[in-house]
């Protein structure tokens, strides 16, 4: 019998459509390997779209099971659901205890937690929040098994921590280049995005910034801006503004550059090649990206909405000209060192792992 794997997600203005793109990609991996996943969704109507069973970017149905859990983010999976599962993945940021024990007897695993709550779990990926860069080697075998440096242990908790379990859609690993792209001189083709929601507004700022170095004659480009609340003001020369782009994994290469906060989208960049510089959306995104910064993977430009725009814009004109070239061009190494696209098939297997009875 096919074990069902629950991908208990949520989505709302706060957290955009991110975890869902995430848990789609996952419950591929999972079917790979012979699996049957249902994604458990709460949050708005959004999430009651994707619940119903309709996909969140595309006119056309999931490819999984799914239900709509109501706009609780704490909401318990129904008992009829919960019987019928091998092993339920949390991706939703905040999570409880008492949730968490709400879900037993299931094995219980977490993507991404920064409280004590994934110790009342089974297994916590943590590709960001200890550290994106972590070496295979050396090797240590604890009570008989061969742990990597990205292995630990909270509580009972079994951790493992950076960005080999960075998830990507299985279309970044498909055009994935064979070899590293150079860089051109300066950056011809920007797009900017900053998710299916854009909370804070960063579109209309990243707009005006872009405005007036286009206005200065410091950059010569051509933008593609995806507002999902529009833009005040007449875009500049060279400026494209939409709502959205359909299909946006597979148009990603055809950009030198892209300006973006944290995400599946900056995460299939760097496996893509891409260079990126990025905004934070809030604290807790900051430091996300800060650490992705410091292993050379993105180009920091700050906390979005607290930035200042005089700064953001000498930054980014250095960055995007040919000052920044030699710069973009590290990053493209390093990103694609950090993001290799295999992420979803890790995470598959060791829920599989999970799911399975020891002996």
């Amino acid at each position: 019998m096919s074990p069902l794997l629950i991908l208990r997600v949520h989505a709302d203005l706060r957290l955009g459509l991110g975890h869902v793109a995430r848990a789609l990609a996952l419950q591929e991996a999972w079917r790979a390997l012979g699996g049957l996943a249902c994604l458990a969704v709460s949050g708005d109507d959004r999430a009651r779209r994707v619940g119903g069973g309709t996909h969140p970017f595309l006119d056309q149905p999931l490819p999984c099971e799914a239900v709509y859990l109501g706009e609780d983010l704490q909401a318990p999976l129904p008992d009829s659901l919960q019987a019928r599962a091998a092993v339920v993945l949390v991706d939703q940021w905040d999570t409880t205890p008492a949730f968490l024990q709400a879900l037993r007897p299931l094995p219980i695993a977490i993507m991404e937690d920064d409280t004590d709550a994934h110790e009342g779990a089974d297994l916590l990926f943590q590709p960001f929040l200890e550290g994106v860069r972590w070496a295979d080697h050396p090797v240590k075998v604890v009570d008989g098994r061969k742990v990597r440096p990205f292995e630990t242990r909270s509580g009972a908790c079994r951790v493992l921590r950076g960005s080999h379990f960075i998830v990507v859609d299985k279309t970044a690993l498909e055009l994935r280049p064979k070899r590293m792209p150079l860089q051109p001189l300066a950056v011809h083709k920007l797009l900017v995005t900053f998710g299916g929601s854009d909370g804070p507004n960063l579109a209309q700022k990243a707009f005006d910034i872009l405005a007036r170095l286009a206005s200065e004659d410091l950059w010569r480009g051509t933008c593609t801006l995806l507002a999902p609340n529009g833009i005040q003001g007449d875009p500049f020369l060279g400026c494209t503004v939409l709502r959205g782009l359909p299909g946006l994994t597979s148009r990603l290469p055809a950009f030198d550059a892209l300006w973006c906060s944290a995400g599946v989208t900056l995460a299939e960049a760097l496996c893509l090649g891409v260079p990126c510089a990025v905004w934070g959306q809030n604290d807790r995104q900051h430091g996300i990206l800060s650490d992705l910064a410091l292993a050379n993977g993105c180009f920091d430009l700050g906390l979005g909405p607290g930035a200042d725009a005089a700064i953001v814009r000498g930054a980014l004109a250095q960055w995007l000209g040919p000052e920044g070239q030699d710069n973009r061009q590290e990053q493209v190494k390093d990103g694609m060192d950090l993001v290799d696209g295999m992420a979803a098939s890790r995470i598959a297997k060791e829920l599989l792992q999970l799911a399975t009875p020891a002996g």
